[in-house]
């Protein structure tokens, strides 16, 4: 924990804090059907013409149900033609390795990852999707689903801000300007600075090099067809294979890897995801893309209290959103600094902390901010493996995903998110002081409460009962690369990483393991499910409620709900009620883990 980290942490959060505000000013006007900005002479008859081709009206606006529907429709349609294209990945085009086709229960795992934003991957990029399938099944998705969680963010916006309406925009009129005016023309820009960085964009077959040193592996021993074949004792027969080249990735990943970033996607167009050197080439590169990760969902904040009339209150959320985030770095970073014990006992330095599954480029605070990023944004992209951190390291991008990723989370969805516990804060200080709870000068009442309960408990419920299928099951336990109460933790994180629309994984969980079990692929992609629309739901229901009644002036009795003591009521209200529900949980995995590897006990 050096000068140069620190130094590094503090120009983090400035430069988030800077560009908070111009891009919630841009997020105004775009998110305003009528808005101007200075791509409109560019893009303004793209817009038109989206519109006619869509039949789209424009000014016909849409109530919380009629809005909700359109938005599970696109998202529906966007699923099917995602999990056709990548059940034909071998006949269409754009496919130089001639990859073959998905299986039905990975298609569909992956159809449903990526047009839920999650972008989970039960498959290596570079050895499973073409260059048709990374483009159009995967990178569309990247920018539609980051636009939809948009849209209900502004539509929850205008249903706070709004008052004595029925209506909350056009779903097709926000998806449509989100994807022009905002992720598009910053996409291209920061492409070709990622490019300008060392990564590639081109669509060349895979390379070839021959290694000055072949290598021997020993792997598991298959027959013609694929299959595993078993010794005498039962165990999977092994044999030695010799590597003698290397294949080198090749194809358009910059355009990819923009998306991905800002739209808080995740999804990796190589197995090692950003640590990879092409996926991630230089510091700059890396600290650009920890910062895009978190620039929307930061620029939201401004937009909520502009809309809002309330521009205390938006910095109030994000205040709050920075301390936990805050707090959740220093722990991690702290941990990693420690090391583990029992790498110490046998003789590895301890001041060079735990650098187990770190590129040595990136070192253990980078890794440690970015881990911490990636699961406070619902981001899912990964520069270190988080399977091989402490127990207490890894105990923190757990955390961050069961919060509900609510610290500064998904491009919409944290804001969202975060605006279920601001509504359940003020309903518990209005209790405190015996009066009616108001939020903005509208009153919360038990249909709101109710709402936001629901949705609360949707997370809880299918992260624990997923994890405790899974953990009781045969085929659960089929799939972890370890035992005890990591095993246990490489299962939760999974289902905690589905729910929350994350994506990040305990790289040690095989989740399409060899004898080709659905059983994970099935269960993660129902998760996700849930985690996006079963929570998009009640909380249109909440905008749609809010966005009928009348903002009531404040009065000596009205509960601020900006400043300190907000911001403190808030943290509180989403560490007892967001993460309270999974201590039990957390004790069993990474607590008990921390304890035990203390003692050297290995797992």
């Amino acid at each position: 924990m050096n000068a140069s980290d620190w130094l590094q942490f503090a120009l983090f959060i400035g430069l988030l804090a800077l560009i908070t505000k111009p891009l919630g000013i841009y997020l105004t006007r775009v998110l305003d059907p009528h808005g101007r900005t200075w791509l409109d002479p560019i893009l303004r008859p793209v817009e038109r013409l989206t519109h006619r081709l869509m039949g789209v009206q424009p000014e016909a606006e849409q109530d919380w149900k009629r809005y909700t529907f359109a938005m599970l429709l696109f998202s529906i349609v966007g699923l099917v033609f995602t999990y056709a294209i990548l059940r034909l990945q071998d006949v269409l085009p754009l496919n130089p390795q001639g990859l073959p086709a998905l299986g039905h229960a990975l298609a569909f795992n992956t159809a449903v990852s990526f047009t839920t934003n999650t972008n989970w991957q039960s498959y290596g990029g570079e050895a499973t999707m073409s260059y048709l399938s990374q483009m159009v099944a995967l990178t569309i998705h990247n920018f539609t689903s980051a636009a939809t969680g948009i849209a209900i963010a502004a539509a929850l916006v205008r249903g706070i801000s709004r008052q004595s309406a029925k209506t909350l925009g056009n779903f097709w009129v926000d998806l449509v300007r989100v994807t022009y005016y905002l992720l598009l023309p910053i996409c291209t820009v920061f492409a070709i600075f990622l490019v300008s960085q060392g990564m590639i964009q081109n669509f060349k077959p895979y390379d070839k090099a021959k290694l000055v040193e072949p290598v021997s592996i020993t792997v598991e021993k298959k027959d013609d067809a694929g299959n595993t074949i078993t010794g005498v004792d039962g165990q999977p027969a092994s044999e030695k294979q010799v590597i003698e080249e290397q294949t080198i990735v090749q194809g358009p990943m910059a355009s990819q890897i923009a998306i991905k970033m800002l739209g808080t996607n995740g999804g990796g167009y190589v197995n090692a995801n950003a640590a990879h050197p092409f996926e991630n080439p230089t510091p700059i590169s890396n600290f650009v893309q920890m910062l895009s990760i978190f620039a929307i969902g930061s620029g939201l904040t401004y937009y909520l209290g502009r809309m809002t009339g309330n521009q205390a209150h938006g910095w109030s959320v994000w205040t709050a959103m920075m301390v936990l985030f805050v707090g959740g770095v220093l722990v991690c970073w702290w941990a990693e600094a420690q090391g583990n014990p029992i790498h110490q006992g046998l003789g590895i330095v301890a001041a060079d902390g735990n650098m187990e599954g770190k590129e040595v480029r990136f070192g253990i605070f980078n890794s440690s901010l970015f881990a911490t990023v990636t699961t406070a944004a619902s981001c899912g992209a990964v520069n270190a493996m988080h399977d091989s951190f402490t127990a207490i390291g890894g105990l923190v991008p757990l955390f961050m995903m069961e919060l509900g990723e609510v610290v500064i989370g998904g491009v919409g969805a944290g804001l969202y998110g975060m605006l279920v516990f601001v509504v359940l804060a003020v309903f518990i200080a209005g209790l405190m002081v015996g009066r009616t709870p108001e939020y903005l000068g509208k009153k919360i009442q038990a249909y709101e409460v109710k709402m936001a309960m629901i949705t609360l408990l949707v997370l809880t419920l299918s992260i624990l009962c997923f994890t405790a299928w899974a953990s009781v099951s045969d085929w659960g336990l089929a799939g972890l690369n370890n035992a005890g109460p990591h095993g246990f933790s490489e299962i939760l994180y999974a289902y905690s990483s589905a729910t929350a629309n994350n994506g990040s994984a305990f790289g040690g969980l095989t989740a399409t393991p060899a004898n080709g079990d659905p059983h994970y692929n099935i269960t993660l992609g129902l998760a996700m499910l849930v985690g996006r629309f079963f929570m998009i739901v009640p909380i249109m229901a909440i905008a749609g409620s809010l966005v009928q009644k009348k903002i009531s002036p404040p009065s000596a009795g009205t509960f601020p709900v900006s400043g300190g003591m907000f911001v403190v009521l808030l943290i509180g209200t989403v560490l007892l009620i967001g993460a309270l529900n999974f201590l039990p949980a957390l004790a069993l995995g990474p607590i008990v883990e921390h304890f035990l590897t203390a003692q050297g006990t290995l797992f």
